[in-house]
């Protein structure tokens, strides 16, 4: 099957089938959370003025996002996998809805930073508990795919937020536009908690045709904190953690900078803004698609699967280095535009095979493993805003920023080539992994 038919096929299932509608539903809440993550850099001109923030000051509430979002990471994985993702993101919802409604009634830097702050905590376990619950809800050989999809869809969040957050901020006002963004938030909490079971055999309406083609998993009672198998995790996960913060770097800059950098060093007004950044992240919806598409599709062609994760994973980052270069020395909008949008589509290629990673190295641990390795990009949102600011009311110039993610993409990729494994067999950490040409054949795949 083609890559455009299989294409279809999985879009058939997700609106015909209980696992598609699921799948449609954390789809969702990507889409949502990010929306709610990255609508201040768009208002960010708006609420400065207001607020009366410099570049550090605004870089400074930009950051404050990240260290909550980081410290949960893990905890919040242990969580979903210890309680389930249900009554995880029923929480996660509420806190991160209520942070957005209440951005709205910020008064100065220090409400804001308390907002920002408690958005960061709401947000901080959505992934790893998106994860955990993707690993009993997708099949196995589809993993590339959904995790290309479900990201694709917080790029689509991107590439939509700056027109829907002008368009909603012209009319509200921008005090307005994150209480209505809030609210959006609250019902799809609701949503989540009527629809979502964390066992697939629980939900009402499941058939035995979806069961059969989802992967089995132990999930038992959920394993305590002093019960993990920490020290197999955090070695296994570790070069997948380094190559994310590598990757996210970069992606902070775009999604927490790039309104201001279009309006400060090339003097657009906020719709032309709008407009140049729903390119370049339309971009990034792409290449998450293309990613987890790429990645299963060598998996099914070669039955290698680590070797199926790496090298879309080289091939992105190397990919992303190259097309940055422009942005250092060429100063036409046009040019920079399209290097932009170029390198943030090889950017997301990464995104499908590495959040695979975690779903196939420890299924039965899927949300602690997916919260290791997103440690690095929250790690990365801490420092990559602050330090863009910073170099910026420094130095004066746009275009020095864009040496660090040069940098660092060369050294994910050279990450990938040489820790993440390459051969037919991966034994995942945590003793319910199996090795991956067994799993392979247990699926009949």
């Amino acid at each position: 099957m083609g890559t455009n038919a299989t294409l279809v096929a999985y879009l058939r299932r997700t609106v015909t089938t209980v696992p598609g509608r699921i799948f449609g539903l954390i789809c969702a809440m990507y889409f949502i959370t990010y929306v709610d993550r990255v609508n201040i850099s768009t208002l960010a001109p708006m609420m400065a003025r207001d607020l009366h923030l410099s570049n550090i000051q605004l870089g400074l509430a930009l950051s404050a996002f990240g260290y909550p979002y980081a410290l949960l990471q893990i905890l919040g994985g242990c969580v979903a996998d210890r309680l389930g993702a249900r009554r995880t993101l029923v929480v996660c919802g509420v806190i991160w809805g209520v942070a957005t409604v209440a951005t709205g009634l910020v008064g100065g830097l220090f409400s804001l930073l308390a907002i920002r702050l408690l958005l960061g905590i709401g947000e901080g376990a959505t992934f790893p508990a998106a994860t955990r619950a993707v690993t009993a809800w997708v099949p196995s050989a589809h993993r590339g795919y959904a995790q290309g999809m479900m990201h694709s869809s917080s790029r689509l969040a991107n590439a939509i937020t700056p027109p829907l957050t002008v368009m909603i901020a012209l009319w509200l006002g921008w005090r307005g536009a994150f209480m209505a963004l809030g609210c959006v938030s609250l019902a799809w909490t609701v949503a989540w908690a009527l629809a979502f079971r964390d066992r697939p055999a629980e939900h009402p309406a499941i058939t035995p045709a979806d069961l059969a083609d989802l992967p089995v998993i132990d999930q038992g009672s959920g394993a305590g904190l002093r019960d993990l198998p920490w020290g197999e995790l955090v070695r296994g996960m570790m070069p997948a953690t380094l190559i994310y913060f590598c990757y996210n770097w970069t992606l902070w800059l775009y999604i927490t900078w790039l309104p201001s950098f279009f309006v400060q060093a090339y003097g657009l007004d906020l719709e032309h803004t709008a407009l140049f950044s729903f390119g370049v992240f339309a971009a990034g919806v792409a290449g998450d698609t293309c990613g987890g598409l790429f990645t299963d599709y060598l998996y099914r062609r070669h039955g290698n699967l680590p070797q199926a994760r790496r090298q879309v994973i080289i091939t992105s980052m190397i990919g992303s280095m190259i097309c940055l270069m422009p942005a250092l020395f060429v100063h036409d909008l046009a040019v920079v535009g399209l290097a932009l949008a170029s390198a943030f589509f090889f950017l997301e290629l990464t995104v499908g095979p590495i959040w695979a990673i975690p779903m196939d190295m420890a299924p039965r641990y899927a949300g602690t493993s997916s919260g290791i390795m997103n440690t690095g990009s929250a790690v990365a949102g801490i420092l990559s805003p602050f330090a863009f600011g910073l170099i910026i009311q420094v130095s004066h110039s746009y275009s020095l920023p864009f040496y660090g993610p040069v940098v660092l993409l060369l050294a994910g990729a050279g990450l990938a080539f040489h820790f993440l494994p390459s051969g037919a067999r991966a034994d995942g950490p945590g003793a319910p992994t199996l090795p991956i040409h067994t799993v392979r054949n247990a699926h009949g795949r």
